[in-house]
């Protein structure tokens, strides 16, 4: 069903009966997500193989954007680790030209999506595909981070790009660790983990970075920076316009998709997440327009692909920020901090990056919900949920949807197939169990068979499988617990009617429910068959029945 909803954004409804007292809990709550955001989105943006000011421009530009056009009250947007694995596969293959026209491309999808009202269609992604990927996803994103936690250090001329080519790098490499980093690390990381207990108002991975920043000089330990490995920007966002060829267009098509429906199914369960935090209702398809919109404005300011973030909208809404100024408020302030203390990012140890980084990827991996699908889900379930799991890890997001996809439909199909069934009336004599008043006389000249489940080309052949004896007339198909039919099961039907009709059987159809009558009166089968033989009760159908053999033996 396609959704109904008005394409407005959330921003001009809440402006109506906006107050001074929730602008200033606004501002609060966009300059501490804004804290937040500033060390995930440099670390963001080192794991998607960009410059850490990218990170930057992302949170700035595509956050304004969709806090000003978005369908949420307080989604905030910036870069995500969801995207990180796919953004470096792009940058390495097709370079910064090609991820802008992807995540352009990308951008014109979700505003036509949203356009076409597709916003509510986003429920039909499995659950155990979304669990899936998302935690082989954090397990990418920790593969990734293992060379610079425990400070590894490759050959020039080794540059892996897939996750298992990472993981075997690391491995041939592993020689070179650097115990100084693996302090650093883990001091970070311990700070990250133990921070919250001490207080939430201060952000624990700015906690870490000072740490991290203040071990590294003040102990003069050799580990790599930032500063050392990336030439560090603190330039406002310039526009840039790439190539539009259809040579161009084509290499980065796939990629364009994947970044879109990844941007939309991010996007949308973080809104819902929001929705309950504040007993509130997105806007759907305006939330994928201004996604749109979002991302196309990033690329063209040389950011990345943008969706909703939800540890990030969590942060906003436990701060008050209760409308989308918070978030626009949090991009102006990222704006305020790429000039002012930009320079100084290059300070950061690469081994903090990795913990954030590590952090990240354990609030997203939904081991808890993943456990649980693996102890409660049926079987056909779990194998979607362990090989969409696999296959972003050993391959990437792309081929783990398609496969999830694929064999979620071709399981659920069997699981439909096996729900169906078709049964033949029991005929028994008047006196064995007189007590069972609702119990038919059927005349043996007339069969009836009971239809159960949707009729579609997995079960459409079980209808070939009807019995009839040498002296049926009449046979009584009894339908009101289908409530679907599709193309093929009303070929087979249609060949069943031909068969029957030329050995002089005639067919009665009961309680045929609206969905089937529409397929059968679209393809003239209830003209064919005579709509007097389609009787809205089983007892009508029988009477029906008793006539057709009543008229038959007359006319013998």
């Amino acid at each position: 069903m396609v959704s109904n909803e008005k394409l407005k954004p959330k921003l001009f409804s809440v402006m109506k009966n906006y107050s001074k007292e929730q602008f200033g809990k606004d501002v609060v709550a966009g300059i501490i997500v804004a804290i937040i955001a500033l060390p995930l989105s440099i670390a963001l943006a080192l794991a998607s193989g960009v410059g850490p000011e990218q990170g930057i421009y992302t949170a700035i530009i595509a956050g304004f954007l969709i806090s000003l056009l978005g369908g949420s009250r307080v989604q905030i947007a910036g870069p995500t680790a969801a995207f990180a694995t796919i953004v470096a596969g792009i940058v390495a293959k097709n370079g910064m030209d090609g991820l802008i026209l992807a995540t352009i491309l990308a951008g014109v999808m979700l505003i036509i999506m949203g356009l076409c009202r597709f916003g509510s269609l986003i429920k039909y992604i499995p659950y155990t595909i979304t669990t899936g990927f998302t935690a082989g996803i954090a397990v990418t994103i920790v593969i990734g981070q293992l060379k610079d936690f425990f400070g590894v250090t490759y050959p020039a001329d080794v540059k892996p790009i897939e996750t298992m080519e990472k993981l075997e790098a690391l491995f041939e490499n592993f020689s070179t660790w650097n115990w100084q980093a693996v302090v650093v690390g883990v001091v970070c990381l311990a700070i990250l983990i133990l921070w919250p207990f001490v207080t939430e108002k201060i952000p624990g991975s700015l906690i870490a970075v000072l740490v991290g920043i203040g071990m590294v000089k003040l102990l003069h330990m050799d580990v790599n920076t930032i500063g050392d490995l990336y030439t560090i920007s603190n330039k406002l966002p310039s526009l840039h316009i790439p190539s539009f060829t259809f040579a161009s267009i084509k290499a980065v098509w796939s990629d364009a998709f994947t970044i879109a429906i990844l941007a939309a199914i991010e996007s949308l369960l973080s809104c819902v997440v929001a929705d309950s935090m504040v007993n509130s209702r997105h806007r759907s398809n305006m939330e994928l327009i201004a996604q749109g919109v979002g991302n196309i404005g990033s690329a063209l300011f040389g950011g990345i692909p943008a969706t909703g973030a939800i540890a990030r909208t969590a942060a906003n809404v436990k701060n008050g920020g209760r409308t989308p100024v918070s978030g626009m408020v949090h991009a102006i302030v990222l704006l305020l901090i790429l000039v002012i203390l930009m320079p100084y990012a290059a300070l950061i140890p690469m081994p903090t990056i990795a913990a954030i980084l590590f952090m990240v990827a354990y609030n997203m991996c939904q081991w808890k919900p993943f456990t649980h699908l693996l102890k409660t889900a049926p079987k056909s379930d779990i194998i979607v949920l362990v090989l969409t799991f696999v296959l972003t890890i050993v391959f990437d997001l792309v081929v783990a949807i398609e496969v999830g996809m694929l064999l979620a439909c071709v399981l659920f199909l069997k699981r439909m197939s096996e729900e169906g069934n078709i049964k033949s009336w029991k005929y028994e004599d008047e006196d064995d169990d007189p007590d069972r008043l609702e119990l038919r006389q059927v005349p043996k000249q007339v069969r009836v068979y009971e239809i159960t489940g949707p009729l579609f080309f997995g079960v459409a052949d079980r209808l070939t499988e009807l019995v009839v004896h040498p002296d049926t007339k009449c046979l009584v198909l009894r339908m009101r617990s289908v409530p679907a039919l599709d193309a093929t099961a009303m070929h087979t039907i249609e060949d069943l009617y031909e068969t029957y009709h030329k050995k002089g059987i005639t067919m009665v159809f009961s309680h045929v429910n609206e969905q089937p009558m529409r397929t059968m009166e679209k393809a003239k089968f209830v003209e064919r068959v005579g709509r007097e033989n389609f009787c809205d009760h089983i007892d009508s159908a029988l009477e029906r029945a008793n006539e057709i053999i009543t008229e038959k033996a007359e006319d013998n």
